[in-house]
């Protein structure tokens, strides 16, 4: 640790950076960021920075508001966007209580609670995310809803169109940033894109995706667009995902390959995949956060709607992609229910414990789902076992209130947050006259 200080000390001076932004996030996941002067860097390290916590989101009730936040340097880079004149860096951070102990409601430390305790099971989790996002002229909309920078689809190239240049542009401010980007397209969707992250352990990825979200929006600005990772922005059109593949690694080995087993599929990641299935629908309030969520979960398109598992089957909600030959490294399972706009650090925890949860209980996986999901009759699929995941946020709040999994991950705070949070959400929308509503009952009612 003081090796990686005295390395961000020394880079701060050389490099003339004028401001250092530290950045948290709160329980929404929501960015926060505080700029400090360089000379304040050092006792930062030492002394944390205090800030009023009771001003941020679920992070802390009224009455113990002083919280420290303590850079950590291990993420220490320089921003590429900017001003060349003021060179500015940034630092996520640990959020303490005045005593020091980690605040039970930061998301970082609830991420980092739950990666030891699969490591004092011998485990490290890594995730490797696929983030789709949507590309509008404005976030100005009208009656059709906001217009989309192009008309293109899955995998289409556009010589000189906006999203090409933008993902360049992208792609070429993440690299700069240490984030290893493994591919980048355009998507099914009118202006829809999407940018793969590489294989990370789950801190950095959950790091990397609230960077990812940074860059993005600076790049839509500088580039004269709009960007969203709204679910379902649009009706006609396909949500964004975030669809998060999953390993657990035993020192080098993988805990997910077996030789000569089903798909390589060891008796871990059976079990694993079975934690996720059990436990989809009561994590589903937190990787689905928002009432928009369930429009892109209910709206086809591919999206996951019914808890089953299969091998390459893109209608399933865990997937078990093909197998790499002679590259035991390669097994791993994609969990699909995520949306690009969920907290990572808090969806991250919860897919953990699931899957940790399946393999201490030691749960039995269900059979495969071997035919696309969506065109199978409601009978059929009940008679297969494919239980729906929840179909609004109400019922995932429902689910999620009597989950003794998601409030022993999350803590008592967090997880008491989060529940009245999502209320107040469904309580707005339930009261809110839509669109929808007046389109086909003003005229004839």
């Amino acid at each position: 640790m003081d090796k990686q200080r005295d390395f961000v000390l020394r880079t701060i001076e050389e490099r003339g950076i004028k401001f250092v932004r530290i950045w948290f996030t709160d329980v929404v996941g929501t960015l926060k960021s505080v700029a400090i002067a360089p000379a304040e860097v050092e006792n930062a390290f030492i002394e944390g920075i205090g800030f009023d916590g009771s001003a941020i989101e679920g992070l802390t009730r009224s009455f113990e508001s002083d919280l420290l936040a303590f850079p950590d340097p291990a993420t220490f880079q320089i921003l590429p966007w900017g001003s060349d004149t003021d060179p500015t860096a940034r630092m996520f951070c640990d959020i303490t209580t005045p005593d020091g102990h980690p605040a039970v409601a930061d998301p970082r430390n609830v991420l980092k609670r739950m990666l030891e305790k699969a490591a004092d099971k011998g485990f490290t989790f890594y995730t490797h995310p696929e983030i789709e996002f949507y590309l509008f002229k404005s976030a100005k909309y009208g009656p059709d809803g906001p217009e989309p920078v192009d008309n293109a689809g899955y995998f289409d190239n556009v010589p000189g169109g906006t999203a090409h240049d933008f993902r360049r542009e992208s792609v070429r401010m993440l690299e700069d940033l240490g984030i290893s980007v493994e591919f980048s397209h355009h998507e099914a969707g009118h202006g829809q894109n999407e940018i793969d992250l590489r294989y990370a352990d789950a801190l950095a990825t959950a790091d990397n995706i609230m960077t990812f979200r940074t860059v993005v929006k600076e790049v839509a600005i500088n580039q004269g667009v709009y960007a969203t990772f709204m679910p379902k922005p649009m009706s006609q059109q396909p949500g964004s995902g975030m669809h998060t593949h999953l390993s657990l690694f035993e020192g080098e080995r993988n805990a997910f390959h077996e030789a000569g087993a089903e798909y390589r599929l060891s008796k871990t990641g059976r079990q694993f995949i079975a934690g996720l299935l059990h436990h989809a629908p009561e994590i589903t309030a937190v990787t689905n956060q928002f009432v928009n969520s369930y429009k892109r979960l209910w709206g086809g398109d591919e999206a996951p709607s019914f808890v089953c598992w299969g091998h390459n089957n893109h209608s399933a909600l865990v997937r078990v992609p093909m197998y790499k030959p002679n590259k035991s490294q390669s097994v791993r399972v994609e969990y699909r229910g995520l949306d690009s706009a969920s907290n990572p650090y808090l969806s991250f925890a919860l897919l953990l414990a699931a899957g940790l949860k399946g393999i201490e209980e030691g749960y039995e996986l269900p059979p495969e789902a071997e035919n696309n999901v969506w065109q199978l009759t409601d009978a059929e699929r009940r008679a297969l076992g494919y239980k729906p995941l929840p179909a609004s946020l109400e019922h995932a709040i429902s689910a999620m209130e009597s989950s003794e999994l998601v409030a022993e991950t999350l803590g008592e705070q967090v997880f008491n947050y989060s529940i009245l949070n999502k209320r107040e959400e469904w309580k707005g929308f339930r009261s809110e006259v839509t669109p929808f509503e007046l389109k086909n009952n003003l005229g004839i009612l």
